[in-house]
């Protein structure tokens, strides 16, 4: 963190400041356990006794990091999960860059750092945290994971290859048709086969008692699948499944362990990544007993670049989103989203996160300008002008309301963020390489585990298909068969349809639309089971 000019310790304090300030000491005075953000400042000027701070049992209600590139949004990050893993609360982060490796090492104090420190009334001391690296499919540093095809399900996997809504209904029929006969999809090889095969000759039966999926639409879903497949996917799928109770864990020390999932070889697929993480939530929210409210969260998990989630979603994933936000809180799991701009989430969504955490933001285009009036809109009324507060704040500086332990919106309090205690860069390969190489999860998941499943028993099944008969030759002497009939003429055939009608129907048919919003219909208790993928899968 750099230190900003804006904060003046020479600014001359007001009556008016001078009870905004109290308001702000008021408001933020919590009685149980507490994350510090840092000090609150008026005027230009920080004040150590007035320290801002979000309570520990109010993060599952959910919250958001904003502000543009560079203002300190990763440094908010990590300052927050070092502090629940220091009071017993599990962390899972997504290090996009790979700058949150440097969690697992203690910090050194520099000019800034004192500087900071003092400012704002921080007693700094390096410090380690406990921290565990995964990678996805084993590509980068880190214990490879993976999920399986059954249980990503179709929405997700719907959002990872563009689908349109058609074709993802349709994809979700071929989901049903493989576990209705039981056809285990664990990797893309397996849906791969299930759909060749349901186009196939030996299939033609199987696809037309599906009714809404057409031959046209299944070639699509084989085409995207191949891509898919061509890139490089198939090493993000397929066993052992990764079990996000490994999530939840906690040292001998009583410290929370903090997961990072590093994803810098994976950038380039940000569709992917950015689904993959909405798979652990929604396991989570299957596996996890109800708990209501606690003194602390179970889970805090940091959904950083949150943007890549909902660009080009289709209504029933932002559907799905809505709804895990909404219900996973009760489950003890706090959800923080971290992006540009709170216009990047969508507004069901953002109105579920009671905690902000707001950096600067620019304003250089008309857009700029229109997001910025929206952002200001939705914070309490302060004593600032936060129009020009928000396009001036320094790095390292937020605006910052919460909600109190009592679920009311604490007052907006400008605030000079403390230093994260841990190295604000990345750790040294050797380190990460011995956590890795120590952590008991390494001999769990390193080996690919390749069981029966689709592909193998579709493969029995045509091998088992019995061959054309070969045409009879009479003997010599024998009269000649009479001949076939002829043929009947056939009848003209209807023109091809490029979708299937039966499916196009439902999906654009309002008592479907209805069944979307509502979970407490039982066609919307059915499409939540497949989005959370709540059938239990045994681990291996």
């Amino acid at each position: 963190m750099t230190e900003n000019a804006s904060v003046d310790p020479s600014a001359q304090s007001t009556p008016e400041s001078t009870e905004q300030l109290d308001a702000i000491r008021a408001g933020y005075s919590f009685a149980g356990g507490a994350l510090l953000f840092g000090a609150a400042v008026i005027d230009g000027q920080a004040h150590p006794d007035t320290p801002v701070k979000v309570p520990l049992a109010t993060l599952n209600r959910h919250g958001l990091v904003a502000g543009a590139t560079g203002t300190g949004k990763t440094k908010t990050l990590q300052l927050m999960a070092e502090q629940l893993s220091g009071q017993g609360v599990p962390v899972f982060l997504a290090d996009i860059k790979g700058d949150l490796s440097g969690m697992a090492t203690a910090g050194v104090a520099n000019d800034r750092i004192t500087s900071r420190s003092t400012e704002v009334g921080q007693q700094w001391v390096g410090t380690a945290y406990p921290t565990e690296f995964l990678s996805l499919g084993g590509l980068g540093k880190g214990i490879p994971i993976r999920a399986t095809i059954t249980s990503f399900g179709p929405t997700l996997l719907a959002k990872v290859l563009g689908l349109n809504d058609t074709q993802e209904s349709s994809l979700g029929l071929v989901f049903h048709y493989a576990d209705k006969n039981g056809l285990a999809l664990l990797d893309i090889k397996d849906l791969r086969e299930v759909v060749s095969y349901l186009t196939s000759d030996e299939g033609k039966a199987d696809l037309k008692g599906l009714g809404g999926l057409s031959s046209a639409t299944a070639g699509v879903i084989l085409r995207e699948l191949i891509a898919f497949s061509d890139q490089g996917a198939d090493a993000f799928f397929g066993e052992p499944e990764f079990d996000t109770a490994d999530l939840l864990r906690t040292e001998a020390d009583g410290k929370g362990l903090v997961t990072c999932l590093e994803l810098p070889a994976v950038q380039d697929r940000p569709a992917l990544f950015s689904t993959f993480l909405m798979w652990l939530l929604a396991d989570l929210f299957h596996d996890l007993p109800e708990i209501g409210d606690a003194d602390k969260p179970k889970l805090v998990f940091f959904f950083d670049e949150a943007h890549l989630l909902f660009k080009d979603a289709s209504k029933a994933f932002l559907s799905a989103i809505e709804q895990t936000v909404r219900l996973i809180r009760s489950k003890g799991v706090g959800v923080f989203f971290v992006t540009q701009s709170p216009k990047d989430v969508p507004s069901g969504v953002l109105a579920q996160l009671g905690n902000r955490v707001q950096h600067a933001l620019r304003a250089y285009t008309p857009e700029d300008a229109k997001a910025l009036k929206a952002a200001v809109s939705t914070y309490p009324r302060s004593g600032y002008d936060l129009e020009e507060l928000l396009t001036s704040l320094g790095t390292g500086e937020a605006v910052v309301t919460v909600l109190s332990e009592k679920g009311a919106p604490t007052p907006v309090a400008w605030t000079l963020m403390i230093a994260p205690q841990s190295l604000m860069a990345p750790s040294e390969a050797s380190v990460v390489d011995g956590l890795i190489a120590a952590s008991p999860l390494s001999t769990k998941y390193a080996a690919v585990v390749d069981r029966e499943s689709a592909y193998e028993k579709l493969q029995a099944r045509l091998e088992k298909a019995p061959a054309d008969p070969a045409p009879t030759v009479p003997a010599p002497g024998a009269p000649a068969p009479a001949p076939a009939p002829a043929p009947a003429a056939p009848k003209p055939a209807r023109p091809a349809k490029e979708e299937p009608g039966l499916v196009e129907q439902v999906v654009k048919s309002s008592a479907f639309r209805s069944a979307l919003r509502s979970a407490g219909t039982v066609l919307g208790r059915e499409i939540t089971r497949s989005i959370f993928g709540t059938a239990k899968r045994s681990r291996r």
